[in-house]
């Protein structure tokens, strides 16, 4: 199938004149990245250093971010895999990610808007939990963070107590067996949590929406079942006020998306975008451009190229 959106190479030799910029140079830094701009309008990223095992912040110092400064958050041992960051209503860095020694959700909240310094806590220790988190900030002005719960093969998700996260309350809101893998999580136009996840046990695609500020009741929907699909899902809202999900179809090796009917997505229309991209795991990232439409980057697997749509 043709792709139905404009697809663009922006890595290998049809580069496109995109300026990159090596953002921290010490060995083995740089996986399980986020991103997001800061009060300054510079950002501000989050990542694993793998060498040493610790989480890493970098704020960008210019908008193309060639130069800037990066400090530990978290310098415990084998801790910021799997980082989500966004910004709290104080207007600092809030960082969701896993601390692998422990097998425990964590959440760093930043001092100031470099993140020079930061404090972490603990949110769930209940079994092996925290794997997969994504982060936002409900209309409450407090953290919501979905998450993998990997003992009992569940999706999650914690509601901070504060602004800083040092405590949350956490709920299961999906117990089917097999399920909340790859986590993506927004806000809806009614101002209550999206989640987009993998039903890895149906090959599913769906999509959990909040009943209430805390998510402690929800409701769920599968989006797509139409062979293997909901794979490194992203999950944002688009200028209509309705939420937009990019994901893989593992079957026909396809970029895909799906775009919610109603505030719940209870209903949705799914289309492939990209087709034979070749059989790779890597999260997509979707994002709406100013021009009120979705902006979707990826990974070619066939090629080894990042694309966007």
């Amino acid at each position: 199938m043709v792709a139905t959106a404009p697809v663009a190479v922006v890595g290998g030799s049809d580069h496109l004149g995109v300026e990159i910029s090596v953002a921290d140079g010490a060995a083995s830094v740089g996986s399980f990245s986020g991103i997001v701009r800061g009060t300054d309008g510079l950002g501000l990223i989050s990542y694993y250093d793998a060498d040493h095992g610790h989480l890493k912040v970098r704020h960008c110092s210019n908008a193309s971010c060639s130069e800037g400064t990066a400090a530990v958050a978290d310098g415990a041992d084998a801790v910021g895999l799997d980082t989500s960051i966004t910004l709290g209503v104080d207007g600092l860095g809030l960082i969701s990610y896993l601390d692998y020694t422990n097998d425990d959700l964590k959440v760093a909240h930043c001092a100031d808007p470099t993140c020079s310094r930061a404090t972490s806590a603990t949110v769930d220790s209940a079994g092996a939990v925290g794997a997969f988190s994504s982060i936002t900030v409900g209309t409450d002005g407090l953290g919501l963070i979905s998450y993998f719960d990997h003992t009992n093969e569940h999706l999650k998700v914690a509601h901070c107590s504060d602004v800083a996260c040092s405590a949350a309350t956490t709920t299961t809101v999906d117990d089917d067996r097999g399920v909340g893998a790859l986590t993506s999580i927004t806000l809806g136009s009614d101002g209550l949590g999206l989640v987009s996840y993998l039903d890895y046990t149906n090959g599913d695609l769906k999509v959990l929406h909040c009943s209430n500020v805390d998510c402690s009741r929800s409701t769920t929907t599968r989006v797509d079942t139409t062979g293997i699909v909901g794979d490194s899902s992203s999950i944002t809202v688009g200028a209509d006020g309705l939420a937009l999900v990019s994901y893989r179809d593992a079957t026909n090796n396809a970029l895909k998306t799906a775009h919610c009917l109603d505030s719940a997505c209870s209903i949705a229309t799914t289309a492939t975008v990209d087709s034979g991209l070749g059989a790779i795991s890597d999260p997509t990232s979707l994002r709406v451009g100013a021009d009120g439409l979705g902006l979707i980057s990826y990974l070619d697997g066939s090629g080894g190229h990042l694309k966007t749509a």
